[in-house]
């Protein structure tokens, strides 16, 4: 039940567009709290909030530094909503190709009746 746990943190953090925008911003360098809220016009108890629920998903890590909280691309659980996604892909796949099987065998029985 943990993984479904990380799971439902991780794809509920990744669902807000802000905190996606989060991620690619820290995917370029750290950042404090004030440089990620500074160019949305976000207030800082705002993208804290936002950064909290990243964090929780461990998607993002801070710490403090002087004054202000410094942010950063943590440790991602990514590997586990990867894994999820290529499970759910290869299944659809496998029935995606099912089906097209299934039509490909029924034009052609078809295509013989006439």
């Amino acid at each position: 039940m943990v993984q479904q746990e990380v799971l439902d943190r991780v794809f509920a953090s990744l669902a807000d567009q802000q905190r996606r925008r989060i991620l690619v911003r820290l995917g370029e360098g750290p950042a404090t709290i004030g440089e990620l809220a500074e160019p949305v016009g976000m207030s800082l108890t705002g993208m804290k909030k936002h950064v909290q629920v990243l964090e929780a998903a461990g998607l993002v890590v801070t710490e403090k530094v002087g004054r202000s909280r410094q942010c950063r691309l943590g440790p991602a659980p990514l590997d586990d909503a990867m894994a999820w996604i290529a499970f759910y892909q290869r299944l659809w796949a496998r029935k995606l190709d099912g089906l097209d099987a299934y039509f490909t065998l029924r034009n052609g029985t078809e295509g013989n009746a006439s």
